[in-house]
């Protein structure tokens, strides 16, 4: 059987409070409650789910560090000792601050403004898949403000609106600008040091901070995205990524999946240590790591614990 399979190399992560020389000039957004992906964020944050070999936070992290990136702050609420003991190894050094109540994507940063290293940040959404320019990203918000990552639309379409040169155009449904092409912002963005000196305490990025500097007539960047992005908004998306990750592969296996015989698999995601028993197909399952499938099975994710979660699919 031909599997899935991925050759990398990941250094262990460490988390402390104490920042190393080089301060993180990242930070992922990771303190939601994951609603729209219950039960599985009942079992881990949404930042944690597994997509394959490693959870989305992990996804991010290879990102980050393939940009030179080797230092990143992660704010927590729901769950946060899941943190403390990720099942994956990192490629960049985690910080964490625990929110103790959500204080929102514009005061997450304000609250861990004093560990960043010089302006421009990177700030990501804990919950998107992306391969967006983050160099040119920061580029864009070298001279203080912010500027964020669009997949691009038609003109008309999207949440944002921009002009031709780059600025947004439309947000909110308010407009600024002639609108020269619509885009859908993908949740990464860069902070200037002007906008991270001004964050609210409390409150969001776009409706606390951008909106209020577009009323009052400055500009607020936007830089093309090439390619989709992905919230994992639901179950039935959540599987249908998994499903992606293969490329066509019957099956990933982690280190120390087993499989029974007499068990076939089709379109499986089996994490590490997990384990195949019983006879019989086993289809379009996402196993999480530690976790018991029973065959037959099909449409559904396992987790950890034990809990079968059958997904409905929309195709």
């Amino acid at each position: 059987m031909a599997l899935a399979t991925v050759a990398s190399f990941w250094p262990a992560a460490a988390d402390s409070g104490k920042l190393g020389r080089m301060s993180p000039r990242a930070m992922v957004l990771a303190a939601g409650l994951g609603t729209r992906l219950r039960p599985l964020t009942y079992e881990l944050p949404k930042p944690l789910v597994p997509i394959g070999d490693r959870s989305i936070l992990g996804h991010i992290g290879q990102r980050l560090a393939r940009a030179g990136f080797t230092e990143v702050i992660v704010n927590t609420h729901h769950l946060p000792e899941a943190f403390a003991s990720l099942h994956e190894q990192l490629a960049v050094t985690l910080h964490r601050i625990h929110e103790p109540e959500i204080r929102g994507t514009a005061g997450g940063v304000a609250g861990a403004r004093a560990l960043f290293g010089p302006a421009p940040i990177v700030l990501w959404n804990g919950d998107i898949l992306v391969d967006p320019p983050l160099a040119e990203l920061l580029d864009a918000a070298a001279g203080g403000g912010l500027s964020l990552a669009v997949a691009p639309r038609p003109a008309g379409e999207g949440t944002v609106g921009s002009t031709a040169d780059g600025r947004v155009a439309r947000l909110r449904g308010q407009r600024f600008h002639p609108e020269a092409r619509g885009g859908d912002y993908v949740g990464v963005a860069a902070l200037g040091a002007r906008c991270l000196a001004t964050l609210p305490d409390v409150g969001c990025l776009i409706g606390d901070w951008a909106l209020p500097e577009l009323y009052a007539g400055r500009d607020v960047r936007v830089v093309p995205v090439a390619g989709g992005f992905s919230d994992a908004g639901d179950l039935d998306a959540y599987l249908r990524l998994n499903l992606e990750f293969l490329a066509g592969a019957p099956a990933f296996l982690g280190e120390g999946a087993a499989v029974a015989a007499g068990v076939q698999l089709d379109q499986v995601v089996l994490g590490a240590r997990a384990r195949v028993e019983g006879r019989g197909l086993v289809r379009r399952v996402v196993a999480w790591p530690g976790s018991v499938v029973v065959a037959p099975l099909s449409d559904s994710i396992v987790t950890t614990s034990g809990r079968v979660v059958p997904v409905l699919q929309s195709t």
